[in-house]
């Protein structure tokens, strides 16, 4: 009884390990809680190695020395597997070459509202030379101030916005998004189905930004609700409609995605991550170093946060900015370079 017990709670952990390593291939992986747990993926690595310690202890005594190097087997093969994956994506690489004439900077960064000061913000942007700024979580007020202190330094912006709930005033900055755009890549106007939500993310605001004279990228500013359970259904109809939004060539997206490339899985258009959208960070290293949250260690946290590009752009490096931990918000800035193919 004992060892027919034994193969039993085997067979499990390693169907267990099998759905925390390939969740796609279950269809789980924007089902509660898989979709929560396999957003560390660092942590289930570390959560792995955690029972191959625990099952070396239980291999002491004879009795119960085959169950527990089982255990230790079927533990080892998913931390080389989750491991692998992870540095398949990139663990953590300052790629990011010189700007070029024709490159475009793009920087995401959740603010958490007022938390990060708009002055840091500001220097950030500057020091990273950014042409887009992504900016979930930040009123249009916050927003201004940033460009004002950017145009002090010399790098003037154009600031658009998205606010849900304008009903209601002194709401939570989570109901805002404000993307800023250099003058040089001309003018841009948010669409008005982003402003009345008609067509937008469900509870946060996203933001689509076309350019006037049409010959700019279409810049969609990011903010997914997060896959809280009662926000499942919101949280997967989100990536589906930022999946719709990369439907063009020349598409920048930007953003709290709120979301890992696990969970994009099947929303991507051929080889495409997300509609017909790459991840930059991914293709250059970073793709694995999390995001959210800036309190614990990089390679423990959740890739959330992404630039994504369509076939117009091609990225040639990324970084994850750690030193920005103590600014106050709970993300890491993500910047990439892109430039055009061709």
């Amino acid at each position: 009884m004992l060892r027919l017990f034994g193969i039993l709670a085997t067979v499990l952990f390693a169907v267990a390990a099998a759905v925390l390593t390939w969740p796609s291939f279950f269809r789980l992986e924007r089902t509660y809680p898989v979709a929560q747990i396999v957003s560390f993926r660092g942590l289930v690595v570390a959560g792995f190695l955690g029972v191959i310690v625990l099952a070396l202890l239980l291999a002491l005594p004879r009795t119960t020395r085959g169950f527990a190097f089982s255990i230790v087997l079927v533990a080892a093969i998913a931390v080389a597997a989750n491991a692998g994956i992870m540095m398949s994506r990139g663990l953590g690489a300052d790629t990011l070459p010189a700007s070029t004439d024709t490159s475009v900077r793009v920087m995401t960064w959740n603010t958490a509202g007022e938390a990060t000061p708009s002055e840091a913000v500001a220097k950030t942007a500057v020091a990273m030379d950014a042409d887009i700024i992504a900016l979930p979580e930040t009123a249009e007020s916050v927003g201004e101030s940033v460009a004002v202190a950017m145009r002090e330094m010399g790098r003037p912006m154009w600031v658009h916005h998205v606010r849900f709930n304008t009903e209601i005033e002194n709401g939570p900055q989570a109901w805002e998004t404000t993307i800023l755009i250099s003058p040089e890549l001309g003018d841009y106007s948010v669409i008005e189905s982003s402003r009345d939500g008609s067509s937008n993310t469900g509870v946060v605001p996203s933001a689509v930004a076309m350019p006037v004279d049409g010959d700019g990228p279409i810049v969609v500013a990011v903010h997914a609700v997060a896959p809280r359970s009662a926000y499942m259904p919101s949280w997967r109809d989100d990536l589906q409609w930022l999946a719709d939004q990369c439907a063009a060539a020349n598409v920048i997206m930007a953003g709290d995605f709120n979301a890992t490339l696990d969970h994009m899985s099947g929303l991507g258009v051929g080889n495409a991550t997300l509609g017909q959208c790459r991840d930059a960070a991914a293709e250059t290293g970073n793709g694995a170093v999390g995001t959210w949250t800036s309190q614990i260690p990089a390679l423990a946290g959740a890739p959330i946060d992404h630039v994504m590009y369509s076939s117009h752009w091609k990225p040639t490096g990324s970084v994850v900015l750690r030193s920005m931990d103590d600014s106050g918000s709970d993300h890491r800035p993500l910047v990439v370079q892109l430039e055009p193919v061709g």
